[in-house]
């Protein structure tokens, strides 16, 4: 029997890893200005890391359109770059210099990956949308 709905498994994995890419967005925006976290540093920018896997349950043979492909967060890591360092002698958390180690959150960059992510998670629900229609037009064709 073939599984007109098989592409549904990949379309939901992307909708839950571009879910937890806008999380973390969202979280690196709302820290955009702490200085001082937890563990007394400012917050460090998160980034989500994708990977792509191979459905070997279908029974494919690994030639292209015999499996079925997804993707998936892979890990959440903390973005490489150090924090930025302003003048603001007034801070609490300025050096004797002056200087306060911001995050090293770009919002700029931070909105141009939420409305990727964003882009991305409305195109994977107009597929599920456009499955289900098609599943409903099927199941209709036996009442005619």
């Amino acid at each position: 029997m073939i599984n007109i709905l098989s592409g549904l498994d990949s379309t939901a994995a992307a909708l839950t890893a571009e879910r937890t890419r806008m999380d973390v967005v969202a979280q690196n925006l709302a820290n955009a200005q702490v200085t001082r976290g937890v563990d007394g540093k400012p917050y460090q920018r998160q980034q989500v890391v994708f990977e792509s896997m191979l459905n070997a349950a279908q029974g494919g043979t690994g030639l292209p359109g015999g499996t079925a492909q997804s993707v998936r967060v892979s890990r959440i890591e903390d973005d490489p770059r150090g924090p930025r360092m302003v003048y603001n002698p007034g801070h609490p958390d300025a050096d004797p210099n002056g200087m306060l180690a911001v995050p090293n959150v770009n919002v700029h960059e931070e909105m141009v990956d939420m409305m990727a992510a964003s882009r991305t998670f409305e195109a994977n629900l107009a597929v599920l949308k456009t499955a289900r229609s098609m599943a409903m037009q099927t199941l209709s064709i036996g009442k005619r």
